[in-house]
């Protein structure tokens, strides 16, 4: 069913009024050779008569209002080739350019009014069905910066992906950009632009306001789930090697993660789906590296290159990898190396951000190490994980010397967009002779090596949120535990088919999304059924579901996915 919502304002609060789309037109109105699934083809060939792919996704977004069985048919057919306009790499020029190509309202913009934000939030037309909800304060979207209001793209497109990915109806999604104000003089100066023209209100402010607004969120939708992406962003220019980059100072990231998380069934997709995609591809990897090498998984040692909350999130879920194998923590955590804006991070330097403090080195204490060069010749790592924002970070003398080490180096370049990532498929493929271990945050095309076919993995989050955030809506969960994350990490390694792994990938095709989701919503279900800390019971509210067998289960989460 499609949702027109028409903005009003009422006493200085922003409300939104629901009206029903046309009824169906009468006889005569309608082409008599409007054939369904030929009209399928026809939308295909609109959209693919685009050649920009910004045309493309504002394409797709009105055809989503329009006739959104249509839109998400399309979706499910052609993933592969719809998913990188309506997600990352598109989206991410979708949100820069959101206050332009502006057409409708399609979510909730909650504005920084304290004492006013319940009565915002009450306007949602479609609050009995709400079960889950992204929530961006737009201050740090895909490395693309502060966006301000602009962040709603983002809202918007992962709530298109649980919808394709995980059946989730369209009406039970919520998407919410929080505008707290944008630090982006562009967008200030703006006239299109549709936030608040002021700066971003201070620590303290954003503080009192989160707590209002989660409190009012699960008072309003006391069965929600809310994917977490909010945090403040502090921008430091410095060398490293012959690079510069951004250097993000998270903290928020993980302080309103931890301040929510056991309070409401709350999940940051930057911290933890983030780290759960990486954590199954490196499962994946690090099997076939040590193949090749003949050492032991315990001997993997990994290296970030990059150190916000994305960084340390993933180097946090990749401890797992070790613990699964009998390791200690501390000795999961002695096999991980950090590199931030100033080199590699141990406990000589000096002065750390608290989310980095974890992971620092108390076996170094030489000078500082800047060099990513000198610091791969020190760690001699298997593994080298990018999340710094830098385009072109792993060099080719980086990347050789990688291949150097190992037989077959695991190379992961996860920042996104494109423009982002710190090398490409062709170039890790080159500078490896065709032996690199490769997956990227954005899509990079397959490439032909002495006669082989070689595919890139793509550690995309939408392979973890979607059957992740539908496990926890059917199991009622009252918090998302780390298990329920892991459990999806290691659903999304083991769904490989024989065929897939006869072909070398570490990540299953996109285009078995659903039967995906199915199996990772099953796993974090039993998850949640488990005992965890003072929880004698799990945290599950869904005690039907302790009783069905693992068949039973499946099916059962089948027969709860929306089609189109």
């Amino acid at each position: 069913m499609t949702i027109i919502l028409t903005p009003y304002w009422s006493n200085g609060v922003q409300k939104l009024k629901l009206s029903q789309p046309p009824a169906a037109p009468k006889r005569g109105l309608v082409p008599p050779q409007l054939d369904h699934e030929i009209h399928v083809e026809r939308c295909l060939e609109q959209l693919r008569s685009k050649d920009k792919n910004l045309e493309k996704y504002i394409y797709l977004s009105h055809l989503k209002t329009e006739d959104p069985s249509m839109f998400y048919r399309l979706c499910l057919e052609h993933m592969a080739e719809i998913t990188p306009i309506i997600y990352t790499p598109t989206v991410g020029d979708a949100c820069l350019n959101f206050s332009h190509i502006y057409r409708r309202p399609e979510g909730l913009v909650c504005i920084s009014h304290k004492g006013k934000i319940g009565s915002v939030i009450s306007n949602w037309p479609k609050i009995d069905e709400a079960r889950i909800s992204v929530v961006t304060d737009g201050s740090r979207i895909l490395g693309l910066g502060d966006l301000g209001v602009n962040g709603m793209g983002i809202s918007i497109g992962k709530l298109s992906l649980y919808i394709a990915g995980a059946g989730i109806r369209p009406e039970s999604t919520i998407p919410i950009c929080l505008d707290l104000g944008t630090n982006t003089q562009r967008y200030l100066d703006d006239p299109f632009y549709l936030g608040l023209r002021q700066k971003r209100v201070g620590d303290a402010e954003m503080e009192a306001f989160m707590d209002e607004f989660m409190e009012e969120m699960s008072r309003a939708f006391p069965k929600l789930m809310i994917q977490f992406e909010v945090r403040i962003v502090i921008y430091i220019e410095m060398t490293l090697g012959l690079t510069k980059f951004q250097d993000f100072s998270t903290d928020n990231a993980f302080k309103y993660l931890e301040r929510y998380r056991h309070k409401y069934p709350v999940f940051n997709d930057d911290i933890q789906g983030t780290g759960a995609v990486v954590l199954s591809g490196f499962l994946n990897a690090a099997k076939l590296s040590s193949a090749a090498s003949g050492l032991p998984l315990t001997s993997h040692r990994i290296l970030f290159f990059g150190a916000g909350s994305a960084g340390v999130g993933v180097a946090s879920q990749l401890m797992s990898f070790f613990t699964l194998l009998g390791m200690t923590e501390e000795q999961a955590r002695r096999q991980i190396y950090l590199v931030d804006s100033q080199g590699l991070i141990y406990d000589a330097r000096g002065h750390l951000a608290e989310h980095k403090k974890y992971f620092s080195r108390d076996d170094y204490q030489g000078p500082p190490m800047t060099n990513l060069l000198d610091i791969i010749k020190y760690v001699k790592p298997t593994a080298l994980l990018g999340l710094s924002t830098i385009y072109g970070a792993f060099t080719s003398e980086v990347l050789d010397a990688m291949a150097g080490i190992n037989p077959r180096p695991i190379v992961f370049p996860l920042s996104n967009p494109v423009k982002l990532s710190e090398c490409s498929f062709s170039d890790a493929v080159e500078h490896t002779q065709g032996k690199v271990l490769f997956a990227s945050g954005s899509p990079f095309p397959v490439q032909q090596f002495e006669g082989k076919t070689l595919y890139p993995g793509q550690g995309n989050n939408m392979y973890i949120f979607p059957g992740l955030g539908l496990g926890a809506i059917l199991a009622r969960v009252s918090e998302v535990t780390d298990s329920m994350v892991e459990a999806s990490s290691l659903g999304l390694a083991n769904s490989l088919t024989d065929e897939e792994r006869a072909m070398g990938l570490l990540y299953p095709r996109i285009e078995r999304i659903r039967e995906i989701s199915t199996f990772i919503a099953k796993e974090v279900i039993r998850a949640a059924q488990k005992t965890v800390g003072s929880f004698s019971h799990g945290v599950d509210r869904s005690p039907a579901l302790r009783t069905k067998s693992d068949g039973e289960l499946t099916q059962f989460i089948g027969q709860r996915m929306w089609n189109p």
